[in-house]
């Protein structure tokens, strides 16, 4: 299997013409398309829809589906409200300070920016209920790579024990990054 990208990813929404708005005027996306059906394509379902495309940059899309027949809109309650969410890479820190200006002239409340060693990030809630995390790069050299080195044991280890592995905690300890190794006190 050669897959080249995310062709898009879809939520529901409750509304498509505000989720339109609120994504162009305040992300700036583009509205790309939307399509309509009263039969469900891949199930023939009799179920109506608007299905709307945003661009989120770099040929990634985002997609809504408006269901006004279902049951109303809700979210999972037995997940905490922070972990399902949308990121979208920004620049550098004045474009995500302008966002956090821009949201907050727009009434939304904005929780942020936090510090994740390897990126800064805001976050709030589109006009669905979605949780929107706006995000930049702060890593510095060889932190990325370090990540990735101790990603299986961290994996494994949690696997087993179900307790978060010591192997990053760097990434929020406020413990400088020294590199391979030396970051856990280790000689090279």
């Amino acid at each position: 299997m050669n897959i080249q990208r995310i062709h898009h990813v879809a939520y529901r929404c409750i509304d498509a013409k505000d989720t339109v708005k609120f994504y162009t005027d305040l992300l700036d996306m583009e509205f790309l398309l939307a399509i309509a059906e009263d039969k469900v394509p891949s199930t023939q379902e009799p179920d109506p829809y608007m299905h709307v495309f945003l661009d989120a940059g770099q040929g990634n899309v985002l997609a809504f589906f408006e269901i006004p027949t279902a049951n109303a809109m809700g979210r999972d309650l037995n997940t905490p409200q922070w972990v399902q969410h949308i990121a979208f890479e920004l620049a550098d820190m004045q474009a995500l300070l302008a966002a956090k200006d821009k949201l907050i002239a727009a009434n939304i409340k904005v929780l942020g920016p936090t510090d994740h060693t390897i990126f800064k990030s805001i976050y709030f809630f589109d006009p669905s209920g979605h949780r929107i995390e706006l995000a930049v790069n702060t890593a510095q050299p060889g932190m990325l790579d370090e990540l990735k080195r101790v990603a299986p044991a961290m994996l494994e280890e949690w696997a087993r024990t179900k307790k978060a592995p010591q192997h990053a905690a760097w990434l929020h300890s406020g413990e400088k990054f020294t590199g391979p190794n030396e970051s856990k006190g280790e000689q090279k």
